[in-house]
């Protein structure tokens, strides 16, 4: 057993095909408390296990059909506490990424943290990168200073921050170091969503190919990947599912609407440290302020809602029901019910745990959005008769 220490997701994923490992264990809870601490499992590639892997690994467990050593034929444990270097190398040796020319930017930024293995992550790319930066919650304690998940509502010290000390802008990631949001100059939120439109519009702008995001979300990546003439396939919602289908169609690019990046050279996972390199090549590239980069990207807004269900109702009966409904509008059955209309488009999802489903849309403003949200939940109760 090869012990990383204080690692992050992305690392460990570089990490086991680096070590020729059998395989990889995570221990983390995402942007949850630690007290949900749980395990992400990877093969020897350094990528998740899919369903059917995970599906042998419970019945291993739940069959305990498994032997414990003697103790004269024990393992052994070999601590390696330098991976994190070797991850920001990895990062510095891409062929897309060029130090000398980010270093030229003279950028000031912000980093925020949340107080766990981020805080000594993104520090370390930084200084390889020669980007001047003011650390925000970069102590690694695991006590987060405010909710995790990257989203406008829990970072209104960086906000803050950004704009008192004049920073280019602001960065912050989860608490495993797989989501990447960025706040522009003015203290406004990039948002999660253009994160992976940025990164992809500076690798397409490189490399011709194809991109991959999941049904959720934002229809601004398709339309950036159909300006530099390429093709983008949306996949079911899941890492998984969307490393998948880049494989399938040869995605140079791809990830989640969450702040997800998965850059195939460097590796097939969502990888924030990868995706601060590309946004700063692109920035060094196109010399605008960060609000700049935001307003020439199409302009897109989203709705998340969810609507409580009785437990005895036909979900699955539900969603064939809006299917039939929208026949006449493209629809999508790859994972739940996705409809897209000419400017905006809804994606019905069903709860594996509870009777909910979940409602995300997309217009062109959040008004339209909401009002395309709130129309549909009263559709699905209209076919429940709830109403």
């Amino acid at each position: 057993v090869i012990d990383l220490g204080l690692s992050t997701t992305p690392t460990v994923e570089i990490a086991v095909p680096l070590e020729k490992a059998d395989g990889g264990i995570i221990l983390t809870a995402s942007h949850n408390p630690k007290q949900w601490n749980a395990l992400k499992l990877l093969n020897n590639k350094g990528e998740f296990l899919d369903a059917k892997e995970g599906e042998k690994i419970l019945r291993l467990a739940d069959d305990e059909s498994f032997d414990f050593s003697e103790v004269d034929e024990l393992g052994s444990i070999l601590p390696k506490d330098g991976y994190m270097d070797i991850h920001v190398q990895e990062v510095l040796d891409l062929e897309l990424v060029d130090a000398e020319k980010i270093k030229s930017g003279n950028f000031k930024v912000v980093v925020d943290g949340v107080n766990s293995s981020g805080g000594l992550a993104i520090p370390k790319l930084l200084d390889a990168l020669g980007v001047a930066y003011i650390p925000l919650y970069c102590e690694p304690t695991g006590h987060f200073p405010h909710n995790p998940e990257p989203l406008k509502e829990h970072l209104g010290d960086l906000c803050a921050q950004v704009v008192s000390e004049k920073a280019d802008f602001g960065i912050v990631v989860d608490p495993d170091v797989d989501r990447l949001a960025f706040v522009d100059e003015k203290g406004e939120m990039f948002g999660e969503e253009y994160t992976l439109v940025a990164c992809a519009d500076y690798v397409l702008s490189k490399t011709p190919g194809n991109t991959v995001s999941n049904l959720s979300s934002t229809r601004a990546l398709r339309d950036v990947t159909k300006q530099h003439g390429r093709s983008y396939t949306a996949a079911a919602v899941g890492e998984v599912n969307v490393v998948a289908a880049m494989k399938e169609t040869q995605a140079i690019i791809g990830g989640e609407g969450n702040g997800g990046i998965i850059y195939p050279a460097s590796h097939y996972g969502r990888d924030a440290l990868v995706g601060i390199a590309l946004f700063l090549m692109l920035l060094s590239e196109r010399k605008i302020p960060v609000s700049e980069l935001k307003s020439g990207y199409p302009a897109y807004f989203m709705s998340k809602k969810k609507i409580q269900l009785t437990p005895d109702l036909d979900v699955d009966g539900l969603l064939a029901g809006m299917k039939s409904k929208y026949s006449d509008e493209d629809v999508s059955t790859v994972d739940g019910v996705k409809i897209d209309f000419a400017d905006s488009w809804v994606h019905l999802r069903k709860s594996n745990t509870e009777p909910i489903i979940r409602i995300y849309t997309e217009a062109g403003n959040q008004v339209s959005a909401d009002t395309l949200a709130d129309r549909i939940i009263k559709e699905i109760k209209h076919l429940a008769n709830l109403t």
